[in-house]
């Protein structure tokens, strides 16, 4: 990202200077379509005022030609130019969704006091509004061009006709930009308002099962509808001004056009205007009120997309965590933790030689759960102390593409997405380990309760799926994968102990020659490891296979037994 794309002004130069191409053909086929809109009742003032002073059938088909040329010109110019402006708007909205959502998906979060509602507002909405200012622009040229002819043509007939019509758009568009202030501050806390409504929704749904087990879901509900009430609030707020902006518009607009009719009428009556010219003139009246609100609602717009543009820049110009350093790890390398201090992680130590199956029992849940952060680089090297290497090479040193690329880390939360099972197991639609991945989590009863198979449909966050079959789902993908290094973090704590043993035979069948380590507590899966390394108050405190310690150390027996 470039300097200049760090505030909200920055963000539209950008956006304008990559669509100038665009944006001139769209200003000048819409300045054609104002310009032929604005020929018409001119025409009409013309056609008058010829035919009253010479009549016949061929200046009746000259006149008909000349309006069909108009209204062809209108049509066709309207048609390309908006095309081209749509076209220019949303591909624009694309580039800053996908620049939003890139920023907002950094495995390691940006520095910015955001939640991921918050971001996902901003990479769908602020993106489209900032976009807008593609179409703003030449709109607002071609409206322009509109109210420029119009007061020519007026002041070819009368210069005072033409003198009014400039004088009064002044005067609309200076009373408008005040109230146009107002609608952009107001949508800027709009969106922040209704960002956090959107996040605090992420937040009760990804925590509804826990909500319902301790029977927090009213005041879960209360806390909601407080940031609603504050969102809508706001929001009526800023649609009174829209609607005042938008009232005040017509009401000016209507009240110009009417005191250029009355004046155009009292030239005509006073002789100083032909009636063919009269005629331009009200033709003319009543069109100037298109364009007029077209040209007094275009500082909102402005006004609007930059509020968007200014919320973006929360996003793209707040500063990495991180910076991932250029290395790769080595193929099948290994993983090693060393004097790692994080949280409750006191001096953690303990070395994963490649190819080994490693569980590790954590006594507090914290601490596992500190440890899988700090492996899924979910907390930037910096932020504790010691290091952990994979392939031989520092965790800082290596870039996040070519850690994800040797390392998988499963959470026990593992995401589910709207689609089928498939394309949950293998995103990437390689289809190599499908069936064995299937098998080993023990989710070939899921698949054939089904006649599509794995192409039955997974609604969002697997909401037609049972605890259960999410997790055996999760750890599908997970394993199918094929990861050089695969952390899973309790993998099997919603399913029943039969099919747990059988998880953990298959877990450590398949993945046999390849570094595997698995944080839990299951007897099934400690049993099925090489060896286990007990975490206990933030330090590794025995190490061995899971039978020996069964029978030499108390507190594991205790803690693990079933």
């Amino acid at each position: 990202m470039t300097a200049p794309d760090r505030t909200g002004s920055g963000i539209l130069r950008t956006a304008l200077r990559r669509n100038a191409g665009a944006m001139a053909w769209g200003t000048l086929l819409m300045g054609m379509y104002q310009a032929g809109e604005t020929a018409f009742p001119i025409a009409l003032g013309l056609i008058v005022e010829h035919t009253l002073r010479e009549r016949g059938l061929g200046s009746l088909a000259v006149s008909i030609a000349a309006l069909a040329v108009i209204i062809t010109t209108v049509s066709l110019s309207w048609r390309f130019g908006m095309r081209i402006l749509q076209k220019a708007n949303t591909t624009e909205a694309h580039r800053w969704r996908v620049r939003v959502a890139a920023c907002g998906l950094q495995p390691v979060a940006r520095d910015v006091d955001l939640k991921s509602g918050e971001v996902l507002t901003i990479a769908t909405e602020d993106a489209d509004q900032t976009a807008d200012i593609i179409e703003v622009v030449p709109l607002l040229i071609s409206s322009l061009v509109a109210v420029l002819v119009t007061a020519v043509a007026l002041g070819m007939a009368n210069v005072w006709l033409g003198v009014l019509v400039i004088v009064g758009t002044v005067a609309i568009l200076s009373i408008l930009s005040v109230l146009s202030e107002r609608i952009g501050a107001g949508t800027r806390e709009q969106q922040a308002r209704v960002a956090r409504a959107g996040a605090k929704v992420a937040d009760l749904i990804s925590g509804l099962r826990p909500l319902h087990g301790f029977g927090g879901t009213h005041a879960a509900f209360l806390s909601y509808r407080k940031v609603s009430t504050e969102a809508r609030s706001q929001a009526v707020t800023v649609a009174k001004v829209n609607g005042a902006y938008a009232g005040a518009a017509q009401t000016l607009n209507a009240i110009l056009a009417t005191v250029v009719t009355l004046a155009a009428g009292w030239l005509a009556f006073d002789g100083r205007i032909t009636i063919g010219q009269l005629v331009m003139a009200v033709g003319l009246a009543q069109f100037i009120m298109e364009p007029l609100k077209l040209f007094s609602e275009m500082p909102k717009y402005v006004m609007i997309a930059r509020a968007s543009a200014e919320r973006m820049a929360l996003v793209l110009a707040a500063p990495a965590v991180m910076t991932p350093g250029p290395e790769r790890p080595a193929a099948g390398g290994d993983l090693e933790v060393d004097g790692v201090r994080y949280g409750s992680l006191r001096e953690l130590k303990f070395h994963v030689p490649a190819g080994e199956f490693v569980a590790i029992a954590a006594y507090q849940p914290r601490a596992a759960a500190e440890l899988v952060s700090i492996l899924a680089v979910n907390v930037p090297p910096g932020a504790y102390g010691g290091v952990v290497r994979v392939g031989g090479r520092e965790l800082a040193d290596l870039s996040i593409e070519g850690v994800r690329e040797r390392m998988l880390v499963n959470p026990y939360d593992g995401e589910i997405f709207a689609g089928t099972l498939r394309t949950n197991i293998d995103p990437a639609g390689t289809g190599r380990l499908v069936p064995a991945a299937v098998e080993a989590s023990m989710l070939v009863d899921v698949v054939a309760l089904h006649p599509e198979g794995l192409d039955h449909g997974v609604r969002d966050r697997g909401a037609n799926l049972s605890g259960g079959q999410r997790q055996r789902l999760s750890l599908a993908r997970a394993l199918a994968a094929d990861a050089d290094i695969l952390v899973l973090h309790d993998p099997t704590t919603a399913v029943d102990a039969v099919t747990e043993q059988l998880i953990a035979r298959n877990v450590a069948e398949l993945r046999r020659g390849r570094t595997t380590v698995v944080i839990t507590s299951s007897p099934a899966l400690l049993d099925a490891a090489d060896r286990v390394l007990v975490l206990d108050d933030g330090v590794i405190t025995a190490e061995d296979t899971h039978r020996n310690l069964l029978t030499t150390d108390e507190n594991y027996r205790l803690a693990v037994a079933r």
